[in-house]
């Protein structure tokens, strides 16, 4: 087991249980994760799968590692996996770091990743208080670069369980390092297909079809002699023959490479494009985006003023008050003020609740923000009935909310300093909640047909009827739901 720093541990661990109430249970486990396990589980961990593991609520544990976070008992990273491998392309440190578009020169494939798919939010512990060899990529074995550091395991091929890297095993034929100003040597057996070459760290790549070798004289290896100059690889032939071969790739570059060889079979090098892979669930960047939890302890993360990140999907729910002006002319301003305040704040308790975030207040009005469609639609059904016992506490007049959500792509920008959203998606769900009247809530027909919103809304009373949305042509279905007692 790698050392531990007791007491640095100690004093960590004690400022999260400080942070808030958390179940004992639940802290310990933490620990016993942090003190005993395994290097991969703890240099990416996986909140998901910690909460899974152990018996924890999915909302409790992501909160946890967040805390954790932010204490310094572990590094908050985002991770861009390739879709078709499960390779960690890249790592980034800061959200403003992050650049959504991608190489990957296993698969010979570049494009953009959107925050919500393939951008993973991973916890490592830190070296401070915890130091793995992990931590120390230049003194890692080629082995635990490529199975340990760079390939995510959870992806598996579609429609079953079988890991993409055990598949990836079976086709590996040689890996090494490349020091600077050395030609390295390979000795191989290559099969009719093609022989890839990457370099997991910087996506540099090349790809050559091997050949039936029948004729060639028996005993006499090929020899292919490549060149990999710190950006890319080069080869002195365009094929390769099938059987015994010898590698022989001069690093011309001034630092050190590494070379991973893969013999892909016929089948494979047939396939007109790779699957995309299914992974297990993992807290992906625009779950992060939408926690609450994360907003209020990490406000200084910001995304690149020049570069948005894009949202595969998002919901955006709408509140407003109807009425206010009456409320301010009854109570004066100050008075109105600190009545809109404790209702903001039971808005933003109540979409925490449900794994979303207050995105900002616009004078009376609020914008919040959810990974998930169902947990927007739940978030305001429980708001309303939070509004209608917050007014039979109170003896003042009543807080009347009107409130409308739309789910669609985004862009994740920075606007006044704060984390926020931009787009067609944005322009509806504003305008969806102006079709609300008092105490009602109004669903656009993407929102209202997503998975489990139907569900949530048997109890009350659904109106369809058709209006215009900004940027929609012609009118779109809209759906307003009045909620029973």
């Amino acid at each position: 087991m790698t050392s531990i720093d007791e007491r640095l541990l100690e004093s960590k661990m004690t400022q999260i249980e400080q942070a808030r109430a958390w179940s004992p249970r639940v802290i310990s486990k933490f620990e016993t994760l942090i003190r005993s396990g395994d290097e991969v589980s703890i240099f990416r961990a996986n909140p998901l799968s910690f909460a899974r593991d152990r018996g924890v609520a999915e909302q409790e544990a992501i909160d946890l590692f967040l805390h954790a976070a932010r204490v310094g008992l572990v590094d908050l990273h985002w991770d861009i996996l390739c879709p078709h491998s499960g390779l960690v392309l890249e790592s980034f440190g800061k959200l403003r770091a992050i650049r959504s578009h991608f190489v990957c020169g296993l698969c010979d494939i570049d494009g953009q990743a959107d925050l919500d798919d393939f951008i993973q939010a991973s916890f490592s512990v830190s070296p401070q208080v915890r130091r793995l060899s992990l931590h120390d990529v230049d003194t890692l074995s080629i082995e635990d670069l490529h199975w340990k550091l760079k390939f995510a395991d959870s992806g598996r091929l579609p429609g079953g369980q079988t890991r993409f890297v055990d598949v990836l095993r079976t086709f590996v034929c040689g890996m090494t390092y490349l020091p600077p100003g050395v030609t390295t040597t390979l000795q191989t057996e290559i099969k009719c297909g093609a022989i890839s070459g990457v370099n997991v760290q910087t996506q540099a790549g090349f790809t050559l079809p091997v050949t039936d070798s029948a004729a060639a004289p028996l005993g006499t290896p090929a020899v292919i002699r490549i060149t990999y100059d710190g950006r890319r690889f080069t080869s002195a032939v365009s094929a390769v023959p099938s059987g015994r071969a010898v590698f022989e790739i001069s690093n011309t570059g001034a630092k050190r490479g590494s070379v991973l060889l893969i013999n892909w079979p016929p089948e494979i090098v047939a396939m007109p494009e790779k699957p995309a892979l299914e992974f297990d669930p993992y807290v992906s960047g625009g779950m992060l985006l939408t926690r609450q939890t994360f907003r209020k302890l990490f406000r200084s993360e910001r995304v690149d003023e020049e570069e948005g990140l894009g949202v595969r999907q998002v919901t955006l729910l709408f509140t407003d008050l109807k009425g206010s002006t009456a409320l301010y002319d009854h109570l004066g301003d100050l008075n109105a003020y600190a009545l809109i305040r404790e209702h903001f704040a039971l808005l933003d308790t109540v979409a925490q609740r449900h794994a979303g975030a207050i995105v900002k207040t616009i004078g009376d009005a609020v914008m919040a923000a959810f990974s998930r469609p169902v947990d927007a639609v739940a978030a305001a059904l429980q708001m309303l009935q939070g509004i209608d016992q917050f007014n039979l506490e109170r003896d003042q007049p009543a807080i009347v909310l009107k409130m409308g959500a739309h789910c669609g792509p985004s862009i994740a920008v920075t606007l006044n300093e704060n984390l926020d959203y931009f787009g067609q998606t944005v322009n509806i769900a504003a305008r969806v909640q102006s079709f609300a009247g008092a105490g009602e809530i109004c669903l656009t027909e993407a929102l209202y047909t997503a998975p489990g919103i139907r569900e949530l809304l048997t109890r009350h009373d659904v109106e369809e009827f058709d209006a215009p949305l900004r940027g929609v042509e012609g009118n779109a279905r809209v759906y307003r739901i009045t909620v029973r007692s």
